[in-house]
């Protein structure tokens, strides 16, 4: 797969997720295989107007490349100028969410309401091109709802409009994240554009990563289920590359993993950000024996040394229970 400079085959991406998808998160799972990462998604209204908390959200690193900036917006000038603003960042690509399905973006005509009016998503997509060198790509839905699935006019639409990178999530913005999403129309939209294609939706492991790229598809895009999962990227590539599971990370793996991000975390957000991470923990601590006491413990905790000692007091447990048996 190919955007601009960037060629990937069979690229394993991480979406952009709204509070998750910051700087500790994208360097978490960069350095545990995901082969492009993806910023939160950023207003075009609060970039053209320098919000501090916008740029902070699409301020990029070198080590986290190939990394790409998502804005959204429902007015042509805002998203040209916000084009402009991101590319002044440095990202390797930027990409459009024309897919948010959350209430009080559609009610403003962003994201997912660009479905029921293709003109108006046109001309959007148009003058976010206009305003970068860079390459622009678009992140979607199949259509507002079952009677009204757009996706195949929409491909072609974009195509046209100078877009170099198509991603579906594969439901319809009603469903939100209910229901299945549909595989197949992946296979319909690469009859009918020859642009990238990359899927997106109900990836939960490995072997459903794998299930995607047998669509036809040019790449795959993992989001809840990365968070507290970072290492699911390396698992995917192993079994694209080799046929092979790896095996589950231990318990010393989770915890080495979890600690480092959350230092991460503290050192790019501060010393609070210990607590809005610990929306972390049941991703990294997912189905473990005995989980409840130090779980409950972590979500009382607020200074970062304290976590880790409890952290590592937790393994230390673990292991000493497995000695016993």
């Amino acid at each position: 797969m190919k955007i601009g400079s960037i060629e990937i085959n069979k690229p394993v991406t991480l979406a952009p997720m709204e509070d998750v998808t910051d700087i500790p998160f994208r360097l978490i799972c960069r350095r545990y295989g995901a082969d492009i990462v993806y910023t939160e998604f950023t207003s075009s209204e609060a970039l053209i107007r320098n919000v501090k908390s916008a740029i902070k959200k699409i301020t990029v690193l070198e080590e986290e490349r190939p990394v790409a900036i998502q804005i959204f917006g429902g007015l042509e000038t805002s998203m040209e100028g916000a084009a402009a603003k991101a590319e002044e960042l440095g990202p390797d690509f930027i990409d459009i969410n024309c897919g948010c399905w959350v209430k009080n973006h559609v009610a403003r005509g962003e994201g997912a309401a660009l479905l029921k009016d293709l003109p108006r998503f046109e001309k959007i997509v148009k003058s976010t091109v206009r305003g970068t060198k860079l390459p622009v790509t678009v992140k979607t839905r199949l259509g507002w709802d079952e009677k009204s699935i757009v996706i195949l006019d929409v491909a072609k639409m974009l195509e046209q409009a100078g877009v170099q990178a198509l991603t579906v999530h594969c439901r319809t913005r009603t469903q939100g994240h209910q229901g299945e999403a549909d595989w197949e129309w992946l296979a319909k939209i690469k009859k009918v554009v020859s642009i990238p294609v990359l899927g997106n939706g109900d990836l939960t492991s490995a072997e459903d990563v794998k299930r995607m790229f047998e669509t036809g598809c040019d790449g795959a895009m993992i989001g809840r289920a990365a968070i507290g999962n970072p290492w699911i990227f390396k698992q995917a590539r192993h079994l694209l590359d080799t046929g092979k599971l790896l095996p589950e990370p231990s318990l010393e793996e989770k915890i080495e993993v979890c600690i480092e991000h959350l230092k991460l975390d503290v050192k790019y957000n501060g010393f609070g950000s210990v607590i809005p991470f610990r929306k972390f923990y049941a991703g990294y601590f997912k189905n473990l024996p005995n989980i409840a006491k130090m779980r409950n413990d972590l979500m009382q905790m607020v200074e970062l040394d304290q976590i880790v000692d409890r952290l590592k007091l937790f393994l230390k447990e673990h292991q000493s229970s497995c000695i016993e048996k």
